[in-house]
């Protein structure tokens, strides 16, 4: 389970007291790549039966903030740059990595990335910066 502060029950990607939200749940591996995994339903379509680019990019957002929680650090999305290399019908099951490429200072560079299970096919990939809050 999340280790979720209070402040981010409400996140629709991975609050568990939001409702309609996602509810993904993160984890760091060994190898230090925060994962999760998540099947789009028919609620987060855009075109019928294909997942909706913007559910994509909040997934995919999410687990490389979700790396910078979990390694203790609070920040927020300064710019992201995001490919689709496919669709991805709804039903289909993905597994979402993220992880830091590099840090300096308050900036940290993150890639994210989602494939699929069934084919291990790249449906799209981000890279991001992020700022870290200033330390009061």
């Amino acid at each position: 389970m999340n280790d979720m502060r209070s402040d981010g029950n409400r996140c629709f990607v991975c609050g568990p007291g939001n409702d309609v939200g996602l509810k993904l749940v993160f984890r760091i591996d060994d190898d230090d790549v925060c994962r999760s995994e998540f099947s789009p339903d028919e609620l987060h379509c855009g075109w019928d039966g294909i997942t909706h680019g913007g559910i994509i990019f909040s997934v995919l957002d999410d687990v490389m903030a979700n790396w910078i929680h979990l390694n203790g650090m609070r920040g927020f999305t300064a710019k992201c740059d995001i490919r689709y290399k496919g669709s991805l019908p709804t039903g289909t099951k993905v597994k979402l990595e993220g992880h830091c490429i590099k840090q300096r200072g308050r900036l940290i560079v993150m890639q994210g990335k989602m494939l699929r299970v069934d084919s291990d096919e790249l449906v799209a990939e981000t890279e991001a910066s992020f700022m870290l809050e200033a330390e009061s």
